[in-house]
């Protein structure tokens, strides 16, 4: 078994191969890890290949022997990158696969952004029926163009595909940083535009966390994923007969609702909040077909998510580095 890991230097590729080599299930797992900017250490399960996934010819030297792809390269809101890595690359990383005679499966690590997450009002949980809607911009149309060609793919060639649709994904003290009003701010949305500038300044000196609103003006409900479910989706879905040919939505169990969140918080933390009124709406990812199909269970709950994300020591050497805007 040789995995083509691209995005191996992000969190999810890091995380994926660490669990993987350590996994019993997959004692002669090799790993080679498609590299661009950035890089992962070799060792005599880990070979690294450099070069741009939109130059057929890197993608071609990247998948020559490799029976599985782990697709994680992505691009945010980059205009002059996202067509290159989310469709060429793409492209050119299907073509070579299907027409590889050692490929045997190809995952492909999807996002909500593909149905538009809280950009728009659902009148149910958001499954994996539930039709594309990409939000304004340019990653949530790449995230719509990824998984439709894969499943094109399917259907021409008839290649062996899963689609993991995942959310926000989480790891160490992301989540404490997406609730800060200060410069420290991970992600989005930006609260301190969002609310008079003397609640920004507030929540900036006090540690008040910001309590999102719906367009309803009620606590808003978004979904998220810590990356060490996601990796155990993925490891689920490897060599899965009943993950052929599937999207599955992978996700906690409920959405994190922004007024559970204060609450625990200022139980357990003595922390307030601010409440910042949106045009957002609520909505719920339904996760039960991974549970059903892979056996698949998420160990984070809300509590969890928030407890290990306040809990976290970051070292002075692991700087959080935002290494592509949005």
């Amino acid at each position: 078994m040789l995995i083509l890991v691209t995005g191996a230097t992000g969190k999810v590729g890091q995380s994926f191969i660490a669990r993987l080599l350590a996994d019993a299930r997959f004692p002669e797992a090799r790993v080679r890890a498609l590299c661009h900017n950035r890089t992962v250490e070799e060792n005599e399960r880990v070979e690294v290949v450099r070069g741009s996934i939109s130059d057929r010819e890197v993608v071609a030297e990247a998948l020559a022997g490799a029976t599985h792809v782990v697709h994680l390269a992505t691009s945010k809101e980059t205009p002059s990158d996202v067509m290159d890595v989310a469709v060429k690359g793409m492209f050119w990383l299907l073509e070579e696969f299907r027409t590889s005679p050692s490929a045997r499966q190809f995952i492909l690590i999807g996002g909500d952004a593909g149905v538009g997450h809280f950009f728009y009002r659902h009148d149910g949980p958001i499954t994996e029926k539930t039709p594309h809607m990409a939000y304004p911009g340019c990653y949530a149309l790449s995230k719509v163009l990824e998984e439709v060609m894969l499943e094109q793919f399917g259907i021409q060639y008839g290649i062996n595909h899963c689609c993991l649709r995942a959310p926000w994904i989480m790891e160490k003290d992301d989540f404490r940083y997406t609730l800060s009003f200060g410069d420290d701010l991970f992600g989005g949305p930006d609260w301190k535009t969002m609310v008079p500038e003397a609640d920004a300044a507030r929540g900036a000196a006090t540690g008040a966390i910001p309590l999102l609103l719906d367009a309803d003006g009620a606590p808003l409900k978004r979904n998220f994923v810590h990356v060490d479910d996601l990796v155990s989706a993925i490891l689920a879905a490897i060599d899965n007969p009943r993950a052929e040919r599937q999207l599955f939505n992978i996700c906690m169990d409920r959405p994190v609702d922004y007024g559970e969140v204060a609450e625990h918080l200022k139980r357990t933390r003595g922390l307030d909040s601010i409440n910042v009124p949106s045009q957002f709406h609520s909505n719920w990812m339904d996760n039960s077909k991974a549970k059903y199909n892979l056996d698949w269970q998420p160990d984070y709950d809300l509590e969890l998510l928030i407890d290990s994300a306040w809990q976290y020591e970051r070292s002075k050497n692991d700087l959080r580095t935002v290494w592509y805007p949005g």
